[in-house]
């Protein structure tokens, strides 16, 4: 049995290391400057303005009544090409006509513009902002992972987020949904 003096030094290191976790933990998480709205579960969707390849802006208002699906990417992201691949084919499948797939890529155009030549989607792709506060983070990626998604309802709320690639059920369900589901929680929340 311990002493009471092995317990207290026992709970002292138990204490520190659990403190030393959170604080390891917190300093590797990107995080919004004071005033930088940042996407939230169940809020309105931010203002999302963002060029296209040709340089045509795109704004997420003119989506207002679709369920829109943004998918942060990057060209040099293994598992994010993995996944567009995915993306498109359900875009194409989704017997949703008011579901859209957005593709974020956060990488510079030349890459994006190689990687399309030789693997073309059929769903838009813009370009993010890298520079602080990156597109990604204003959109929730605290940890700037890729590939990072987010559902917009059509009602402009934000329904999920998920960090890492999406299943086929996930999926399926983010681009099958109804616009009846967009204005209550979906229990599809952030993972990861």
């Amino acid at each position: 049995m311990l002493s009471r003096d092995n317990l207290v030094i026992l709970g002292v290191a138990v204490l520190a290391a659990a403190l030393g976790g959170w604080l390891q933990h917190e300093s590797r998480l990107a995080h919004a400057p004071a005033g930088v709205a940042v996407a939230r579960v169940g809020e309105a969707a931010p203002e999302l303005e963002l060029p296209d390849l040709q340089g045509r802006v795109h704004r997420l208002v003119d989506y207002r009544g679709r369920r829109v699906l943004l998918n942060f990417w990057a060209s040099w992201c293994g598992p994010c090409l993995d996944e567009l691949p995915a993306l498109d084919e359900a875009q194409r499948r989704s017997g949703n006509p008011g579901a859209v797939v957005l593709g974020i890529a956060m990488d510079e155009p030349a890459r994006v513009r190689a990687f399309l030549a030789i693997h073309p989607v059929r769903f838009p792709i813009l370009l993010g902002r890298m520079k602080p506060p990156s597109t990604s983070l204003r959109w929730g990626d605290r940890g700037e992972v890729l590939p990072y998604s987010v559902l917009i309802g059509a009602d402009g709320r934000v329904i999920a987020t998920h960090r890492g690639p999406l299943d086929a059920a996930t999926l399926g369900r983010w681009l099958m949904g109804s616009a009846a589901e967009d204005g209550r929680p979906s229990g599809l929340r952030a993972r990861g």
